[in-house]
């Protein structure tokens, strides 16, 4: 376990500086030492802590209306459900948080006894915010993760500049597949009968 004063803060994240040779790797069980501070986020990726500040208004907005667009669809199809910022627990090393995920029913049925999910949700919806670290974080890290651990689909939501990358899986990793604008309709094989227009996942 690291000690709180090799910390090293940013703008909006805490990376660990380990001041040694040899790199530190954090564990699920770690995240219980650490203190519990309401809007702070504690994601473990590849055996590295990421400590994410409460985001601007308008990033919890776009959560908002992306998650109940998806929510309608999943009460229409009955195919599954969606779930605002689940733990996600993938190994001891790779622990997260995404903004919004949809999983299947057979997907809700590894959720452990604690409420988080043990195994990749089928889509993963990541909402950029202000900062480049973050943003850095979401499409390379988490990219890297979430391909590696067979999520299917993999939305980064930029409620600034109004657009959705979609990346889908094609020969065992996740590409991106289309860049949509306000003006553009999103649809998904894997989410079938499923279709909105991209201007509606963000606030005006």
């Amino acid at each position: 376990m690291l000690p709180l004063q090799y910390y090293i803060y940013t703008n909006s994240a805490i990376r660990v500086n380990c001041m040694l040779t040899e790199k530190i790797r954090w564990t699920i069980q770690d995240l219980e030492l650490l203190p519990e501070n309401e809007g702070t986020k504690y994601e473990i990726i590849d055996g590295e802590l990421f400590v994410t500040r409460a985001p601007h208004f308008r990033h919890q907005q776009t959560c908002l209306k992306i998650g109940g667009k998806l929510d309608v669809w999943s009460e229409i199809s009955g195919l599954g459900e969606t779930i605002p910022s689940p733990g996600v627990l993938f190994s001891e090393s790779d622990n997260v948080i995404p903004d919004v995920v949809w999983v299947s029913k057979e997907t809700l049925a590894l959720m452990d006894e604690a409420g988080h999910l043990t195994g990749a949700p089928e889509l993963v919806v990541e909402v950029l915010s202000v900062s480049k670290e973050d943003q850095r974080r979401d499409r390379e890290a988490k990219l890297k993760l979430y391909s590696s651990r067979g999520v299917k689909e993999y939305w980064i939501a930029d409620w600034r500049s109004r657009k959705l990358e979609v990346y889908c899986r094609e020969q065992g990793i996740l590409k991106l597949a289309v860049t949509l604008f306000s003006d553009d309709t999103i649809t998904s094989t894997l989410l079938p009968g499923f279709s909105c227009s991209v201007v509606k996942f963000f606030p005006n």
